[in-house]
C-alpha cells in the first residue's frame, strides 16, 4: 500500500449553517473523503474553512448556545454564550470548538485538529 499524498480540502462557509460546515470539516478530517481511509491513521489531509465570517448564524442561535468550562476550583464553572465567544475570540474559535466536539476522543484527536485551518 502506497503512502497517501497530502490533500488540501477547502470548504466555503458563505451563507451556510454552522453545523453543516463543521460536520463536513469533521468528516474530511477523519479521512472519510479519502480512498485511503483507516480508523487508526490520521491521514495527511488539511481542511481549510474559508469565509468563516460570512457564516449564517441566527440571533437565536448565538444567544442560546452556551459553552461551559470548569477551572478545577470549587465554584469554578464558567459559562459563555456564543455571542460573547465571537466577540472575545472570533468566529474561528466557535468553528474549532464545534468540529472538536465531532471528532472522536482518542489519541488521533489532537493531530487531526491541528490540520484544521479557519480563515475569515
Amino acid at each position: 500500500m502506497k503512502k497517501p499524498e497530502k490533500v488540501i480540502y477547502t470548504i466555503d462557509a458563505t451563507d451556510r449553517t454552522l453545523g453543516r460546515v463543521c460536520s463536513e470539516a469533521a468528516s474530511a478530517l477523519l479521512g472519510k473523503k479519502s480512498v485511503h481511509f483507516a480508523k487508526h491513521i490520521a491521514l495527511p489531509m488539511e481542511v481549510i474553512v474559508e469565509n468563516a465570517s460570512k457564516l449564517h448564524l441566527p440571533a437565536r442561535r448565538t444567544a442560546g448556545t452556551i459553552y461551559t468550562r470548569y477551572t478545577g476550583y470549587p465554584g469554578g464553572l464558567r459559562e459563555m454564550t456564543m455571542a460573547e465567544m465571537i466577540a472575545k475570540k472570533g468566529i474561528a474559535e466557535v468553528i474549532k470548538k464545534t468540529v472538536d466536539g465531532m471528532i472522536p476522543r482518542n489519541k488521533l484527536r489532537k493531530p487531526r485538529m491541528m490540520k484544521l485551518i479557519v480563515k475569515d
